[in-house]
């Protein structure tokens, strides 16, 4: 959702615009660090006893920056939280159209349509502390699904591992390591699965949203009788 800010930000339009900035970039430096945090400890504790694989400090430093960065560019080009019902439910441009439904002689507005509206009223009517309020609940939200996702997939690649070496023979005493990894990623993932806030806390933030719209309301439907006169934002 935060990508389609700019398209509507002209210069003095919205005064945090550098909070956007650097919102987006936690969303991509914070899980891909989180990454590559596990993709070391895993290497350590199971690659290592089957690859050789011995950089210098300043090698390990440039690899685990470039794996930082390079996970975490992944993970927000596939914008995963977006597909998740808790961003999809009760969002305000949904609101919009649904409004517009109701008035006379307006014509049924698409998703498209009704997330442009949307965000030239958030960038030109709604106030500056409900930009901030998105960029962090939305930043928050979008951290937290992918570390769960991280999580899970660590826990199930260790789980793994260590089922390979017990077929190799080897005993739980000789894989102390990768066992102690492999159950605390499991407890961190059952534990942000137990106490996930992210996704009431977005809902939270949706409903503030159209309360602000609902409480404009003649904004709003100025807005949209200037959409259906062929004005658009």
């Amino acid at each position: 959702m935060a990508k389609e800010h700019s398209l509507f930000s002209s210069p003095g339009e919205y005064k945090s615009g550098a909070s956007f900035g650097t919102h987006e970039w936690i969303r991509i430096l914070f899980p891909g660090f989180f990454f590559a945090l596990l993709l070391t400890l895993l290497v350590k504790t199971f690659v290592s006893r089957y690859i050789e694989f011995l950089p210098g400090p300043f090698e390990a430093a440039l690899l685990f920056l470039g794996v930082m960065v390079t996970s975490g560019l992944m993970m927000y080009a596939r914008e995963t939280p977006k597909r998740r019902k808790a961003f999809q439910e009760n969002q305000p441009s949904k609101y919009l159209s649904a409004r517009a439904r109701t008035m006379k002689d307006m014509e049924v507005m698409d998703d498209d349509q009704s997330r442009r509206l949307y965000f030239y009223i958030l960038n030109n009517h709604i106030p500056a502390l409900f930009h901030e309020k998105i960029f962090f609940f939305g930043t928050i939200y979008s951290i937290m699904v992918q570390v769960r996702r991280t999580l899970f997939w660590f826990a199930v690649i260790g789980t793994g591992a260590i089922g390979f070496q017990l077929s190799q023979g080897l005993h739980f005493m000789d894989q102390q390591g990768l066992i102690a990894f492999t159950l605390v990623v499991w407890i961190l993932y059952l534990l942000n699965i137990r106490y996930n806030k992210a996704d009431r806390k977005m809902q939270e933030n949706y409903q503030d949203q159209i309360f602000w719209l609902q409480m404009n309301n003649e904004l709003v439907e100025a807005v949209l009788r200037r959409w259906r006169s062929g004005l658009r934002p």
